[in-house]
């Protein structure tokens, strides 16, 4: 296959998933403004909710089409023209080692790719959000959050560059065999390291204090036989009015995380059904299936790159000057999603089973009418698309709509054992 033909290959790719996007996004942003709402969703939103759940959801639909018709656009034209070989026979010129040369033409690449999203990223906080009542972040935080992001990318980033590069050079045509059960491994690490270290770089966490809240969840976690190792607020209302909840961290280590939104939205009961939810992905298994996808699927991409390594016409097709390390990951990175954007739909199938298994758990550990309720709190205070478009939902959601997941608690029975 000749390179030109790699280019014919990638546009046709890229345009096809492009499209697809858009005529899902088109379908979607007819049904939130005009679709039925289902029975279960209609009976608990009155009409001033539901005009804003269809309003915000039309926004963001309208907002996300133009980000990523603008971005993919942009990119094509950039891999068409021929700037990423340019951009590389100028950096040869330096003299450099092949590392530091590799790593000033990601870091380039990468700090165009964030450019170009930054007028998105303002838009979003600053206007669209705001403007539907939810983003509280101020210009300072959003600006140290880009910051800090830069530095923890840079301060992970160069290291696991410079470990990749010594797997390419230490171990032969097997780097890529030790480079994904490396990477494998630091992603686990970093799940540990993540809740104590990195998280509270961004978010204050704070002990939720004694009473009955925290009781009742000491109180389900001791009856389901799950281990925490603490609970924590967090003050998710420094940026924005949206709300969620979580778990983090491995083993005896895991952390409780409500975010201060969620405390003030949600009833005890309610706080514990979210939370019973959670639990259900680990007592049914969830989290260690997706760490055993997930470590399936790097070695899967590490195998892609050893294959595309040795693929002359991958690198022509971007005018790049010959194989180089830094050429080889630009180039996964712009075919791989265009390449596999058809798989998209399997893994949110097997996202929202997981979801109404859960689901199912919590309406067992607490009562279906808490759980329903919960979702129900949450979805409206969060504006989300009320009746959003089946092939739109089957494409991308990984949950379950809140009318499919009020059917199934509703057809399981919605009674605690």
């Amino acid at each position: 296959m000749s390179a030109s033909t790699v280019l014919s290959l990638y546009l046709v790719l890229a345009g096809l998933d492009l499209a697809w996007a858009l005529v899902l996004t088109l379908l979607n942003y007819r049904s939130a403004g005009s679709a039925p709402l289902p029975r279960r969703v209609a009976a608990d939103l009155d009409s001033g909710q539901e005009a804003k759940a269809r309003g915000y959801s039309r926004a963001r639909l309208a907002f996300g089409a133009l980000e990523s018709s603008v971005t993919t656009l942009i990119v094509l034209t950039v891999a068409v023209s021929g700037a990423l070989g340019s951009l590389q026979a100028g950096y040869l010129g330096l003299g450099l080692a092949p590392f530091w040369r590799g790593l000033l033409f990601l870091a380039t690449v990468l700090a165009a790719s964030s450019l170009l999203g930054l007028p998105f990223s303002l838009w979003s906080t600053f206007r669209l959000e705001r403007r539907w009542g939810f983003s509280t972040t101020t210009f300072r935080t959003w600006l140290l959050d880009g910051l800090k992001g830069l530095g923890l990318g840079a301060c992970l980033g160069v290291p696991l560059l410079a470990l990749l590069y010594a797997f390419m050079d230490a171990a032969g045509g097997a780097w890529w065999l030790w480079a994904a059960a490396a990477f494998s491994g630091i992603q686990v690490l970093l799940s540990v390291v993540y809740p104590v270290f990195i998280a509270p770089l961004f978010n204050k966490f704070a002990a939720l204090p004694e009473g009955e809240l925290r009781d009742a969840i000491y109180d389900l976690a001791r009856g389901l036989d799950f281990s925490v190792g603490g609970i924590y607020v967090m003050d998710g209302s420094r940026r924005s009015r949206h709300s969620n909840a979580y778990f983090t961290g491995l083993g005896k280590g895991k952390r409780v995380v409500l975010y201060d939104t969620l405390v003030a939205q949600l009833g005890t009961q309610e706080v514990l059904a979210v939370l019973a939810h959670e639990i259900g992905h680990e007592k049914r298994r969830h989290i260690l299936k997706a760490t055993v996808v997930s470590v399936i699927a790097s070695f899967v991409a590490f195998w892609a790159l050893f294959l595309l390594a040795s693929w002359p016409a991958a690198y022509g097709a971007f005018a790049f000057q010959g194989p180089s390390r830094e050429a080889l990951l630009v180039v996964f990175g712009l075919v791989s999603g265009p390449a596999t954007f058809f798989l998209t739909p399997l893994f949110s199938l097997w996202s929202r089973r997981h979801e109404y298994e859960a689901d199912a758990f919590a309406a067992r550990a607490v009562g279906g009418p808490a759980m329903a309720q919960a979702l129900v709190k949450i979805d409206r205070e969060n504006a989300s698309n009320p009746s959003p478009h089946p092939l739109y939902s089957f494409w991308y959601y990984s949950h379950p709509s809140l009318g499919e997941r009020l059917e199934a608690i509703d057809r399981a029975g919605g009674q605690a054992d």
